[in-house]
């Protein structure tokens, strides 16, 4: 390993948190402009031009909001909780290309942080750390809403993780690797013919990776564990300023990272035309596609209403996990059939 390896980690590393903290901010900006569109509302107009600098201004006043922590509160792990739920936002993309490799002052560099050979291992377990979070968050507030938030949060996020995990088992075994980019490689290898091969060999797996991801990162309609009606905001009730700023961070964080995973797994990532010949358009490409899926989760939400707590439970146990099963099973006979890689 010399230092020049060192130093690309090091600078892709730098690269990756920017884009996903900045992502963020606008991302928000993003949500709140669509709600408007969708509502035929005129949304955030006053900050900057066209609003643009709504993210700015909100960023400034949580920073100078004071923050309070309750006098029977567990101190450390009050403190922790955010910044364990927000760190594996940040590192679960690490496993994800953003493109292919391209040539930067004579060196050729991959654009992806860790082409590992466990990618999808790495992508369910650091996913399922941000449960902690917020458990830990509600537990240490001494408030019993939010604890009441955070028990719902663990009961939640751990049953619709398995309907998750089951969604990523095809793509495994299509590929007949855990390697994202491997993945990508057998959705792009055949063309428009080999793509539509890979969906229809898994016909369920992106709903129902794409409805478990809306349970996992807390989103309408599944938002239980901050249901404002029953639990004045949940697990983070006792949290404000910049506290609360990283829990609010580590949602929209994660809507980003869902929706490359989601792009990377069903829809080829970073591929598209002539990538091979301007390999710089990958990057392009994936972004177009995950701002696409975050119009999905918008629209979701500006859409559906929230979902009695039963029903979510009920859903994600006795329709989501069973179709998990057999779309595991339907494609093992496809693999059988038609052979795989």
């Amino acid at each position: 390993m010399d230092g020049a390896m060192v130093w690309e980690w090091v600078i892709k590393s730098v690269v990756l948190l920017l884009v996903m903290t900045g992502g963020f901010a606008y991302v928000t900006f993003y949500e709140r402009k669509a709600l408007a569109r969708l509502q035929v509302r005129i949304g955030p107009n006053r900050a900057g031009p066209g609003g643009w600098l709504q993210p700015i201004a909100d960023a400034v006043k949580l920073i100078f909001k004071e923050e309070l922590i309750p006098a029977n509160a567990n101190k450390v792990i009050f403190f922790l909780a955010p910044i364990i739920t927000v760190l594996p936002a940040l590192t679960i993309t690490a496993v994800i290309p953003w493109g292919g490799k391209v040539m930067i002052f004579g060196r050729e560099v991959a654009l992806s942080i860790a082409d590992i050979n466990v990618g999808i291992l790495y992508i369910t377990a650091v996913a399922s750390i941000a449960v902690y979070g917020i458990t830990l968050a509600g537990w240490s507030s001494d408030n019993k809403y939010a604890m009441m938030g955070g028990l719902r949060a663990t009961a939640q996020m751990i049953s619709y993780e398995l309907a998750l995990g089951l969604a990523l088992i095809p793509s495994i075994m299509l590929a007949g690797s855990m390697r994202i980019t491997d993945i990508i490689q057998v959705q792009v290898e055949n063309g428009i013919l080999g793509f539509l091969g890979y969906l229809l060999a898994q016909p369920l797996a992106p709903i129902i990776f794409w409805i478990a991801s809306l349970a996992e990162v807390n989103r309408a309609p599944f938002d239980m564990p901050e249901a404002e009606q029953e639990l004045t905001a949940g697990y983070h009730t006792e949290y404000s300023g910049m506290k609360f700023a990283l829990f609010f961070m580590a949602e929209y964080i994660k809507m980003i990272a869902v929706s490359m995973i989601g792009a990377t797994l069903f829809f080829g990532g970073y591929y598209g035309p002539f990538v091979e010949t301007w390999p710089w358009l990958g990057p392009f490409y994936l972004f177009i596609k995950v701002i696409a899926l975050l119009f999905g989760m918008i629209w979701i939400r500006a859409t559906l209403p929230r979902i009695r707590y039963d029903r979510l439970m009920a859903f994600g146990w006795k329709i989501l996990l069973p179709a998990g099963l057999f779309n595991v099973l339907f494609t093992a006979i496809v693999i059988l059939l038609f052979g795989g890689k």
